[in-house]
């Protein structure tokens, strides 16, 4: 039989061949150094799958040699995948009786989740790390086999016999995925030593070339079997791997960096928030906390009606028919919380527009109207599993920086364009520039006919075609087919911190769905009603998840426009102290955000404590400052001498004005 290699070639192979083949037929090094096989069959050319090296070719194939590459995404997620199964096989070697279920891989992992016979602990990891190597050295095949359904089923069922060992008798977990397959699928497992997985693959050739020294065991989690809360609390094992040391050893700094960076550990020691048993999921924000908070409103309301945006607000409960009408209650119904009001059924709002749309239909509306651009700081509710609550980034309430805008189909295009603009500058005064697009088209759940979807989607495209990003450049965005609100399609916006982190935060929603569900119209110029288009639309997402973006990017170290305490005055002795508030009271009538340390602590440590609780300016006064109206002025630690207060104070007060971003 005849294949194509990458470059177009042909090579002849005998009929029977593997990947493994035609990688020892190109040459005995790429033979040694395969681990899997990009295969496009000529009967499909637009699919191409990745499979084991063992897997036989056909005539017409075409095929691409996966070696262990750094920037190759197939090789690493082989990899990692790989890893998964020698960690559960580590782990069943340690506490036998473990009942596995799921080890997939994940962005710069991997994980699998475990029914243990006893507790473990982060102790643990090392131990399950040694065993990984142990495994690693004995370079055992991962072998795969394909049985029907009846055999699988017995593998994994109570009676065992996976294995001489028996590793994979009595898997419920396992059972229940081998159940919920179709009847007529034929079900892959993969076998290393005495251990076996019910898996698709593929995977490393053997364990061997996982290597030693390149993987890590990072923590453990609890997570619900199939994120049911109704089904067994799991013990989720996190770990990573990569194909160098190297590589490794930078992961493992930069996570370093994100865990002192933590929003959480910056919250709790700057006294900006805190979490409580007695609301799980619901941040408590203190005053500081909320000093931040009323610096982005502050910010984001002023931005809003330089915009021509007009602030609304909506009840947080209302009818449960409103979500029916809406369709939120279809497609969002496992995500809310209900209550009744008069023996009536209400819910909680997991979103704002059906409420806004409520404000558009209030009173009749003209083209003349239009746009028509109603922002929101909608509070809304979220019922998210326990086990995926994370600080700010994951909460079951937050306020959402909404907007809703109603526009004609021909002020669509104008519309979007000029949100995208916003988007950008937004971002940029927060200090992110580097900003990645997405366009996310019709999911399989949706609502609307096609030619309202496809007019969208049109629309969206368009404009991102024709528009240039902050630089000048054409805008560049990438494809997510199928990943659009269930509504409309949507434009996201993704910013990258300065540990190289992506967060989605913005997103643009073009919506002709559910003006129509919700009858809402227009008068237009020639007197008929019209059905608006209605664009959904928020910049930060969640400001409560945008804080903690910030505090990470920034270590806590927030610009001065932003920071809770902008400047903290010190003197240095008692005598000092009327000079000090006074220099407070200057501070104050400036806008500034100003405290003052009078404690009796030693100066060395007021300043250190200063600088810990990240304050941009710290102003020192003793006898010099108090006789000649200065002050000493430490700006981020470093020192930079001494300035009468008036010029301080309006220096201070111009970068505040200006936003003005640290120097990198």
């Amino acid at each position: 039989m005849q294949i194509t290699l990458p470059d177009g070639s042909p090579l002849e192979l005998p009929d029977g061949a593997t990947v493994r083949d035609a990688a020892a037929a190109i040459g005995p090094r790429l033979a040694k150094a395969a681990i899997a096989g990009r295969v496009t069959a000529a009967a499909a050319p637009d699919v191409t799958r990745l499979v084991d090296v063992t897997a036989p070719l056909r005539d017409g194939d075409r095929v691409d040699i996966v070696t262990l590459k750094g920037d190759d995404p197939d090789a690493v997620d082989v990899l990692r995948h790989s890893a998964s199964h020698i960690m559960a096989q580590a782990v069943l070697r340690l506490f036998p009786g473990t009942k596995y279920a799921i080890g997939p891989t994940i962005e710069n992992g991997f994980y699998y989740d475990f029914q243990l016979p006893e507790p473990i602990t982060e102790t643990d990891l090392a131990r399950l790390e040694k065993e990984m190597a142990r495994i690693v050295s004995q370079n055992l095949p991962l072998t795969r086999a394909e049985l029907p359904r009846a055999e699988a089923l017995a593998l994994f069922g109570p009676a065992g016999g996976a294995s001489p060992a028996g590793p994979g008798a009595d898997q419920p977990f396992k059972v229940e995925l081998i159940e919920d397959l179709p009847g007529e699928e034929t079900i892959s497992v993969y076998t290393q030593g005495d251990f076996i997985d019910l898996c698709r693959g593929p995977h490393l050739p053997s364990t061997s070339k996982l290597g030693s020294g390149t993987f890590k065991l990072t923590s453990l989690a609890g997570a619900y079997w199939r994120g049911d809360e109704h089904k067994p609390m799991l013990t989720r094992v996190y770990g990573t791997a990569f194909v160098t040391k190297e590589e490794l050893t930078a992961h493992l700094e930069a996570l370093e960096l994100a865990r002192q960076r933590d929003h959480r550990r910056i919250g709790r020691d700057l006294d900006l928030f805190s979490f409580h048993e007695e609301g799980p999921g619901f941040p408590f924000f203190h005053a500081k906390g909320m000093r931040i908070w009323n610096a982005i409103i502050d910010f984001w309301r002023a931005e809003h009606v330089a915009a021509g945006y007009e602030e609304i607000r909506t009840p947080q409960i209302l009818r449960r028919e409103l979500w029916e009408l809406s369709g939120h209650w279809e497609n969002y119904k496992d995500n809310m919380y209900f209550t009744e009001i008069d023996e009536q059924p209400f819910a909680v709002k997991p979103m704002n527009c059906p409420g806004g749309l409520l404000v558009y239909k209030s009173r009749r509306r003209s083209y003349r109207d239009l746009p028509l651009r109603l922002a929101e700081l909608g509070q809304v509710h979220r019922h998210e599993m326990s086990g995926v609550l994370h600080g700010l980034f994951r909460v079951r309430y937050f306020t959402q920086d909404d907007a809703h805008i109603y526009c004609t189909p021909e002020q669509l295009a104008d519309e979007v364009r000029g949100v995208v603009r916003f988007m950008h500058h937004i971002y940029a005064a927060f200090g992110f520039s580097d900003v990645k697009i997405e366009l996310s088209t019709r999911p399989d759940k949706s609502i609307g006919s096609d030619e309202m979807w496809a007019r969208a989607e049109g629309t969206l495209s368009r404009v991102l075609d024709a528009e240039k990003g902050p630089d000048g450049e054409p805008l560049a965005y990438v494809l997510n087919p199928g990943d659009g609100a269930f509504y409309g399609p949507k434009i996201d916006f993704h910013i990258r911190d300065v540990m190289g982190r992506t967060w989605q935060c913005g997103t643009i929603q073009v919506d002709f769905a559910m003006p129509e569900r919700l009858d809402i119209t227009y008068t237009g110029a020639d007197n008929e009603e019209h059905r608006p288009v209605m664009i959904h639309r928020a910049l930060l997402g969640s400001i409560e998840r945008f804080m903690g973006i910030l505090l990470e990017h920034y270590g806590g170290n927030l610009p001065t426009w932003l920071a809770p305490v902008q400047v903290l005055v010190i003197p240095i002795a008692d005598r000092h102290a009327a000079y000090g508030h006074e220099v407070l009271g200057a501070l104050h009538q400036a806008g500034i955000r100003a405290d003052l340390d009078d404690r009796g602590e030693s100066m060395g440590k007021r300043i250190r404590d200063g600088q810990l609780q990240k304050v941009p300016y710290l102003l020192v006064v003793g006898d010099k400052e108090q006789a000649s109206r200065e002050v000493a002025v430490r700006e981020r630690g470093e020192q930079k001498g001494s300035a009468l207060l008036a010029d301080a104070a309006a220096q201070i007060a111009g970068e505040i004005a200006e936003r003005r971003l640290p120097a990198a």
